[in-house]
């Protein structure tokens, strides 16, 4: 039982995070311009069919790759992917933002 919720909380921060990257993403695209975007897919995208739209296809098919994981019982792997995008991605996002 305490296994499970632990599971579930990791699943939860995973979206979080891919919520919160897709967010902080989106304010820095939308003030600083598609430069902004280091992945050039995604910027491409980006010029294509617009920030919004391409951030939301992207955040959602990680979340849904996110939700594959648990659901496989992939747990750790969930849980080492939860971390890495908390430092590389939501980490850089908030030290730039708490600089201006």
């Amino acid at each position: 039982m305490q296994i499970v919720r632990v599971t579930r909380l990791v699943l939860l921060a995973f979206l979080l995070a891919q919520a919160c990257d897709g967010i902080l993403t989106y304010l820095a695209v939308r003030s600083d311009g598609i430069a902004a975007e280091g992945n050039m897919l995604l910027s491409t995208w980006m010029v294509l069919v617009g920030p919004a739209p391409t951030l939301f296809a992207a955040k959602t098919l990680a979340a849904a790759c996110g939700v594959l994981l648990y659901t496989r019982g992939v747990h750790r792997i969930l849980a080492a992917l939860t971390i890495f995008y908390a430092v590389s991605a939501v980490g850089p996002w908030l030290l730039i933002f708490g600089a201006r």
